[in-house]
Protein backbone atom coordinates (compact mmCIF):
# COMPACT_ATOMS: atom_id res chain seq x y z
CA UNK A 1 0.00 0.00 0.00
CA UNK A 2 2.70 2.42 -0.87
CA UNK A 3 4.31 3.67 -3.65
CA UNK A 4 4.75 0.49 -5.68
CA UNK A 5 1.10 -0.12 -5.48
CA UNK A 6 -0.52 0.63 -8.42
CA UNK A 7 -4.44 0.00 -7.19
CA UNK A 8 -3.62 2.63 -3.96
CA UNK A 9 -3.99 6.42 -4.25
CA UNK A 10 -0.57 7.37 -3.33
CA UNK A 11 1.21 4.66 -6.07
CA UNK A 12 -1.23 6.63 -8.73
CA UNK A 13 0.24 9.75 -7.75
CA UNK A 14 3.28 8.43 -7.96
CA UNK A 15 3.29 7.10 -11.20
CA UNK A 16 1.06 9.88 -12.61
CA UNK A 17 -2.05 7.89 -13.55
CA UNK A 18 -5.28 7.54 -12.78
CA UNK A 19 -7.86 5.65 -12.07
CA UNK A 20 -10.81 4.56 -9.27
CA UNK A 21 -8.54 5.61 -6.71
CA UNK A 22 -7.67 8.65 -8.17
CA UNK A 23 -10.06 10.14 -10.73
CA UNK A 24 -9.55 13.25 -13.15
CA UNK A 25 -12.41 15.29 -12.79
CA UNK A 26 -11.89 16.45 -8.98
CA UNK A 27 -11.04 20.25 -10.15
CA UNK A 28 -14.55 20.15 -11.80
CA UNK A 29 -16.59 19.96 -9.25
CA UNK A 30 -14.45 23.06 -7.42
CA UNK A 31 -14.49 25.16 -10.12
CA UNK A 32 -18.44 25.12 -10.26
CA UNK A 33 -18.24 25.50 -6.36
CA UNK A 34 -16.54 28.97 -7.25
CA UNK A 35 -18.60 29.86 -9.98
CA UNK A 36 -21.27 30.01 -7.91
CA UNK A 37 -20.04 31.97 -4.77
CA UNK A 38 -18.71 34.54 -7.40
CA UNK A 39 -22.00 34.85 -9.55
CA UNK A 40 -23.64 35.24 -5.65
CA UNK A 41 -21.64 38.28 -5.32
CA UNK A 42 -22.51 39.77 -8.92
CA UNK A 43 -26.08 39.51 -7.33
CA UNK A 44 -26.19 41.67 -3.91
CA UNK A 45 -23.61 44.23 -5.84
Amino acid sequence: MGKGDRKSRKGKVFRKSYGVSRPRNKKKTTATAAKKKTAAKKKKA
